[in-house]
């Protein structure tokens, strides 16, 4: 959006997460802009391994980047147990402002990175092709790498219940490096640690997002995981993923967030794709696939929402987990 980079010039990235009053300028901005249904806090997962002691970098062209990352278990000993309501209180403070300037608009959702995805970029030291380091960590040393999944587990689990607290109403664990797992190694360094956090999570009945990213073959037992939604990427049929989980759990997606680069013609086209994949009947919250890029036009965003609200009553009449969230 030109109103994001307008407010963009005024700091970075890690200053502008940091600092309540404009991580909620940009959060609502969607909101009053493209007519989303939801907001969702503007941070970045990886504020919590920051917040336990690793440096990180916003680096133009390349992404965050750790520039001491983890290779040893001396560098993990050095590594702190964080306290989300002290170590992350911007993040708690951005909620509170955020929910009081929606004034009921829209529901707020919190967010955290998933303990194996923010394992493996605090081994990686930024994203990877190969993933090797943290590949050699759980072959080489399991030990190490559950050591360091059970302490990440206790500072997610601690982080959502504040974010909670502060005035979410919906949280989301984005996982986004899941799919690099073999279905065994997913659910032994993935999936078992997302079921402890949701088991620490202390809420009051306020729905739990998933998204393993390109985990398609264990589905079915990761709808058991305990949280309320699954949320699919755009590479696997709605109608499958409905077939397999839908009985158990609502399903988030799932558009290419390509897509919004053609015409709005096509874009409504596709987006009619994926309504008529779920088809009739309740627990579908249209999504995109992944984030939305940077340079999309938001002109090409506003059609899409506005075409979902129209469209969606046809699929889901009498569904009240139908929405548009950005």
């Amino acid at each position: 959006l030109p109103e994001y980079r307008a407010v963009r010039k005024k700091a970075d990235f890690l200053t502008m997460c940091k600092t309540p009053e404009l991580a909620a300028e940009v959060t609502i901005q969607p909101v009053d802009i493209i007519g989303v249904d939801a907001a969702i806090i503007f941070s970045d997962i990886l504020v919590i391994p920051e917040a336990m002691g690793m440096h990180l970098d916003m680096i133009d062209g390349k992404g965050p980047v750790f520039q001491h990352p983890i290779k040893l278990e001396d560098d993990a000993a050095q590594l702190k147990k964080i306290e989300a309501a002290t170590d992350l209180n911007f993040v708690l403070d951005a909620i509170s402002l955020t929910k009081k300037e929606l004034n009921g608009r829209v529901p707020l959702i919190g967010f955290s990175g998933a303990p194996w995805t923010l394992l493996t970029y605090m081994v990686e030291g930024q994203g990877s092709k190969s993933f090797s380091h943290v590949k050699k960590l759980i072959y080489n040393n399991p030990e190490l790498a559950h050591k360091l999944l059970a302490m990440l587990t206790d500072a997610v689990a601690d982080y959502l219940s504040a974010q909670i607290a502060a005035g979410a109403d919906a949280i989301q664990i984005f996982d986004t490096w899941a799919g690099i797992l073999s279905p065994r190694d997913y659910l032994v360094f993935a999936l078992k640690y997302i079921n402890q956090v949701i088991l620490k999570l202390k809420r009051k009945g306020e729905p739990i997002i998933y998204f393993p990213k390109g985990v398609h073959n264990r589905m079915r037992i990761t709808a058991d995981c305990g949280a309320d939604v699954i949320s699919v990427d755009w590479t696997i049929d709605l109608a499958k993923a409905r077939d397999k989980i839908g009985h158990k759990v609502a399903i988030q997606g799932n558009l290419d967030p390509t897509v919004l680069y053609a015409e709005p013609g096509f874009i409504r086209r596709e987006a009619r794709k994926v309504l008529e994949s779920y088809g009739k009947g309740n627990g579908h919250i249209f999504n995109l696939g992944h984030g939305i890029l940077p340079d999309v036009d938001p002109a090409h965003a506003k059609a899409l929402v506005d075409f979902v609200k129209e469209e969606s009553a046809v699929f889901h009449q009498n569904d009240v987990n139908t929405k548009v969230i950005n």
